[in-house]
């Protein structure tokens, strides 16, 4: 009788073992890259509400707010309509050195400029430190943010 065992032997498994550990690396890797690419996407949605709720502010106005918050509730004036509640804050981890998104007004409050980063490049946006700038504003001052 011939002894016949059944089985795999080290090797088969140890093979198998890496190109599990190889697959799962290769997904972790995709998958953070995937969350970086939602976060670039969640900033510049971020901004664009923010832009939609100044403008309304404007409109009800005349003038752009001295001060917008994020984490705070965003109204016409006090007592006001809600704009936005809450202004959003950028989402964690930081892709970026400033992880913020800053406001700032002209002294009359008649012009605006938001600045934000993103990681990479997004929805044709470049990475990095970017600015948007009240939608009627002159080029050259988008790229100083001078309102």
């Amino acid at each position: 009788m011939k002894n016949q065992k059944k089985g795999f032997t080290l090797i088969e498994l140890l093979v198998v073992i890496a190109i599990i550990g190889l697959l799962a690396t290769l997904s972790v890797v995709a998958l953070n890259n995937a969350r970086e690419r939602a976060r670039d996407s969640r900033r510049v949605s971020d901004v664009k509400q923010m832009q939609t709720a100044l403008e309304l502010y404007f409109n009800a106005n005349n003038v752009y707010p001295n001060t917008f918050e994020t984490g705070e509730t965003f109204k016409t004036e006090a007592g006001g309509t809600v704009l936005m509640d809450p202004v959003p804050t950028p989402p964690e981890p930081d892709d970026c050195t400033d992880n913020t998104y800053n406001y700032t007004v002209s002294d009359s409050n008649d012009s605006y400029c938001l600045e934000y980063c993103l990681g990479n490049d997004t929805g044709g946006i470049a990475g990095g430190d970017n600015i948007f700038a009240t939608p009627n504003s002159v080029e050259g001052e988008r790229e100083t943010c001078t309102p």
